[in-house]
């Protein structure tokens, strides 16, 4: 049997010499890759003064090359998506049919106004094309600019997205990066890379970009790698052990952007209630935010605090509540959410004991491993709910929205919240508590770029902000004219 090769790209030049055998993630594709400790020296960019050649390019000339990176990604006609599709069915956690709408969508990212509207309103695009000046209250002019880095992106490979998001976040920066791909998703970023070099091959955008793959954890070639005389930033994305693993390399002038492990949650008010037609909207919007993905994003609900009340009635509403939740997730379309292709054995033994003890949970579903809605019968998540995945959540009722928020903390990421109204009286409070996004119930796999992430923005951190102070002693009191004082 042959083995896919996954080469690597450095600056322009796909590589696919020194071959070794590696295993993507969960052990159902093997494939070759070059040894990265051959090319360790060829890796970084060096000079930083090498970066000059992004700086003749205005952020027209960038947006010219995305709209025609657009073109290039069509799914329909380019043999390296469709390529790389076909091994990410093995490798992905999810399903074939949302790896391959994922893929089909790559290209809507490269659009001229999109990318515009992003940088616009978390960088500025003036900062990216020059100097920014303004005058101080005490004479000073003071220039500000945001210049690129020398950077390694430690990509996730739950989405397909996060590959061609780097490349972009990367090019609007005039920065050079270092995409490691990661053993779930391996190909996407070689895929696009490849198109680069056949559409631009001199470009400076396509000689800036660099794809590697190696096992994570390879003290000997990290240790080498990760040095400050090499990067100036890791923009990091993982679980918690990965996040771990990459600190110990910090140092001054190595800097780490990370984009760490998240749980999401979801408040539904007691108005969802008030007839079927809105139950029936927000489990249906609920659904959506529990299987986008089938759970695997950061930002899919898991433990979700329904203002049903506690009593007797308040439970019949949250049990009628969660059928309606699970319906609705067996009806989401394939390219959202599917039945799991494998669901967590862990998890389905926690799932199956509690059908032991309808007293204090009923479980809907989940008998098949497609998923299941459990419904607290008491005011608590489940003991396990850091494990609630494949599109398993648990209902919790509540009696005031106030309780809800000892529940909220830094680990906590995306809050869905139903009805809309009910978000005046939380979005000042959530974050108090650790919430970094409100979002509007079922809208939480939808992303938005120009928004914060995290609590932070990636893009902004992502470049170097230098400023230049201009001062005269006719214009800005001078240091060395300072009056003297007896001792």
């Amino acid at each position: 049997m042959t083995l896919p090769i996954a080469p690597m790209v450095i600056r322009g030049n796909v590589i696919a010499d020194n071959l070794v055998e590696v295993g993507g993630r969960g052990g159902d594709l093997t494939f070759l890759t070059p040894n990265a400790h051959h090319y360790l020296d060829k890796l970084p960019l060096g000079n930083p003064a090498r970066l000059a050649d992004l700086y003749e390019l205005s952020f027209d000339d960038i947006l010219d090359y995305a709209e025609a990176l657009g073109e290039r990604l069509d799914f329909a006609t380019n043999p390296y998506l469709q390529e790389a599709c076909e091994l990410s069915y093995r490798t992905s956690p999810v399903t074939p049919t949302m790896v391959k709408g994922s893929y089909m969508g790559l290209r809507n990212m490269l659009s001229r106004a999109a990318i515009t509207e992003a940088v616009d309103s978390t960088v500025g695009i003036r900062f990216l094309e020059g100097w920014v000046r303004q005058k101080l209250i005490d004479g000073t002019d003071l220039e500000v600019r945001c210049f690129g880095a020398r950077t390694l992106h430690i990509v996730a490979g739950n989405a397909t997205g996060l590959s061609l998001l780097t490349i972009i976040r990367n090019m609007v920066l005039r920065s050079d990066a270092i995409i490691k791909a990661p053993s779930n998703d391996p190909f996407t970023a070689l895929a696009i890379a490849r198109t680069m070099i056949d559409m631009a091959p001199d470009h400076p955008l396509t000689r800036h970009l660099s794809v590697a793959y190696w096992k994570g954890g390879d003290k000997a070639f990290e240790e080498r790698l990760y040095q400050p005389q090499n990067l100036e930033k890791i923009v990091a994305w993982g679980g918690y052990a990965s996040m771990k693993h990459v600190t110990q390399y910090i140092q001054p002038g190595l800097e780490l952007i990370s984009l760490d492990p998240k749980r999401s949650a979801s408040i539904i008010g007691r108005d969802t209630f008030a007839s079927e037609a809105t139950m029936r909207e927000a489990a249906l919007r609920l659904a959506s935010d529990i299987g986008a993905l089938n759970q695997k994003g950061c930002v899919c609900a898991r433990v979700i605090y329904v203002q049903s009340g506690t009593d007797e009635p308040g439970l019949e509403k949250l049990n009628a509540f969660g059928r309606l939740v699970y319906d609705a997730m067996l009806g989401l379309p394939n390219t959202l959410s599917t039945a799991p292709k494998r669901y967590d054995p862990k998890l389905k033994a926690e799932v199956d004991a509690l059908r032991l003890d309808d007293e204090w949970y009923r479980v809907i579903g989940g008998k098949d491993g497609e998923g299941a809605i459990i419904c607290s019968q008491i005011p608590e998540p489940v003991s396990f709910a850091t494990l609630l995945d494949d599109r398993t959540a648990n209902l919790v009722p509540v009696d005031s929205l106030e309780e809800v928020m000892a529940a909220v903390d830094a680990y906590t990421q995306t809050v869905g919240i139903y009805p809309e109204q009910i978000k005046d009286e939380l979005k000042d409070k959530l974050p108090l508590y650790g919430a970094q996004r409100i979002v509007s119930l079922g809208y939480a796999a939808s992303m938005k770029w120009p928004a914060p992430q995290d609590a932070i923005e990636p893009l902004r951190r992502m470049g170097k902000w230098i400023s230049n102070q201009i001062a005269t002693p006719e214009t800005s009191a001078a240091p060395w004219m300072r009056p003297s004082i007896e001792p």
